[in-house]
Order: C-alpha cells, then sequence, then structure tokens
C-alpha cells in the first residue's frame, strides 16, 4: 500500500526524510511586528531570534488552514496520515480534521487519519517515523493506527527553556513561573501531560543543574529504553544539545538518539537556547 504523512511545521524532520516524497509538510506561520514568515524551508532561524530580541512584542503564531490540509491530502497514496501539535496548544489538530471533512466532501471517501501529537517538536518527528516503520512492515491501515496511538499515549515528552516569556504571553504559563525563572534563574524541567498540556516535572538553578534534573527525569520514565529512539531539538545551541546527549547516552541505553534543529514552531516557544527532548 502507498501512503503519506503530513506533518505540520512544528515537527522536526531529520535530513533522511525531507527528500523522502512519502512526507510532506503543512507550514504555520509567524508574526513578529510587521515582519510574516512561513515556517518552511526558507525559514532562517538566526534572523528570526535577532527579530524576536529585538521586538518589544511577542510572536504570533497561525496554523495550517484547512484547505492547506484537504489539498495536501489530495494525492495518489491510498493511505494519508496527519501529525499535527497537541491540540492543547495549537489549532493545528482541528484545522486538519477539518480538511479532511472538506477532502471527503469534496472528493469521497478516503484512509485519512489525524494524529494528535499530544507533544511537539521532535515528537512529532517521532510520530512520523513510527508511521513509517508499520506502513513499512506491510501493517493494515487500523493497524498503523491502532499501534502508532499507543505510542502516543507512551510517548514522554521535556524540556529546558533559557526563558519562559512567550510560553507566558501566549498564555501557555503563570506569570509567577516566568518571574521566577528570569529574576531568581530558575529554570523549569517541564513536560507534558497525557493529555497534551504543559506541566512542570521539576526545576534547577541554572541551566546546567536543569539539564541534569532532565536527564533524571528521562531515565526515571524511559520504558524500555533499549527498543526506543531519544529525539533532541535544540534551538541555536547545538554544542549543548552534543554534551546532552552524551549524558544521557552514558546513564541509559537507548537504541538511537538523534539531534535536529529546531524550526520556526518551535524556534518560536523554545527561544534561543531551549532544549527539547522525546522518547
Amino acid at each position: 500500500m502507498s501512503f503519506k504523512v503530513v506533518i505540520d511545521s512544528c515537527g522536526e524532520l531529520p535530513k533522511e526524510l525531507k527528500g523522502d516524497q512519502r512526507f510532506e509538510t503543512a507550514s504555520l506561520e509567524i508574526d513578529v511586528d510587521d515582519y510574516h514568515i512561513v515556517d518552511d524551508e526558507t525559514f532562517d532561524q538566526a534572523a528570526f531570534l535577532k527579530m524576536v530580541k529585538e521586538s518589544p512584542n511577542v510572536p504570533k503564531s497561525s496554523c495550517p488552514s484547512p484547505e492547506k490540509y484537504m489539498k495536501a491530502y489530495h494525492c495518489d497514496a491510498e493511505h494519508v496520515y496527519a501529525v499535527t501539535l497537541s491540540s492543547k496548544l495549537s489549532g493545528s489538530y482541528n484545522s486538519a480534521e477539518l480538511g479532511r471533512q472538506l477532502y471527503e466532501e469534496e472528493y469521497g471517501s478516503k484512509d485519512i487519519y489525524v494524529f494528535d501529537s499530544k507533544s511537539a517538536s521532535v515528537g512529532e518527528t517521532l510520530i512520523a517515523m513510527k508511521v513509517l516503520e508499520y506502513e513499512e512492515a506491510g501493517m493494515a491501515f487500523e493497524e498503523v493506527i491502532k499501534n502508532v496511538e499507543t505510542f502516543i499515549n507512551e510517548m514522554q515528552t521535556f524540556f529546558v527553556l533559557e526563558t519562559l516569556d512567550t510560553l507566558r504571553k501566549n498564555g501557555r504559563l503563570s506569570n509567577l513561573k516566568a518571574f521566577l525563572a528570569n529574576t531568581l534563574n530558575i529554570k523549569p524541567v517541564m513536560g507534558a501531560t497525557p493529555i497534551g498540556e504543559i506541566c512542570q516535572l521539576d526545576q534547577a538553578r541554572g541551566m546546567k543543574k536543569a539539564l541534569d534534573k532532565m536527564i533524571d527525569q528521562i531515565v526515571e520514565k524511559a520504558v524500555r529504553p533499549e527498543e526506543k529512539i531519544l529525539a533532541i531539538s535544540h534551538c541555536n545551541c547545538f554544542e549543548r544539545a552534543k554534551e546532552f546527549k552524551e549524558a544521557v547516552a552514558k546513564r541509559c541505553r537507548f537504541k538511537d538518539i538523534f539531534i535536529v534543529d529546531t524550526a520556526g514552531i518551535s524556534s518560536m516557544y523554545a527561544n534561543d537556547g531551549g532544549i527539547i527532548a522525546v522518547v
């Protein structure tokens, strides 16, 4: 069976999948003052971070339209899967579902399924990779859905950011938590609840100690790590991500660990220096 995966642009595809015709990105868009940015291959992270730093205003994002998803679904593939940001953080999931309904109204029935990642960034990446794994194993459409949903329910998301301002200003975090983090150099170790909302797991003073705490969380919560991939995304801090990868590998044996750069939406929330890890 032929298949296609449509992943919104908060999910960072590794290089080997970016050129794979079975994968398509549905781009979110970002506004910083008068600048309008499409989160696609033209995204310039350095210029974006400079813009955000110089602006007194918080960047705003918009999800792909239902029509954009419908267009992505209109293809020769027999099975189509969409992978989106957590429905608790973005309208991308609802837009993808509306796109599916529009497609069926326009073109008729087709095997299309939308996965709510209940995560973001490389959490979406791992889900897309699972779809690829199960499709290439020859699983039926319904079987792929069942197994990927099980994977999502077991998935663990972690992140530590240099600043929580964007999350706070976009209503994802309390003012008090962001104030304490910025004034006392307290770095919360954050995660995702089973329904995809942001939660605090731990905290430490300073980035290095917070990343050590995040490793503690990963080691504690990882189930059958030798069967799983740990995905790490970083915003403009490759050396930090590399050191984090090496430190995790010393404490927990994963099937594989890979690192990618944050794309536009992930860069917007992670800010300069942020680290996200999903397993």
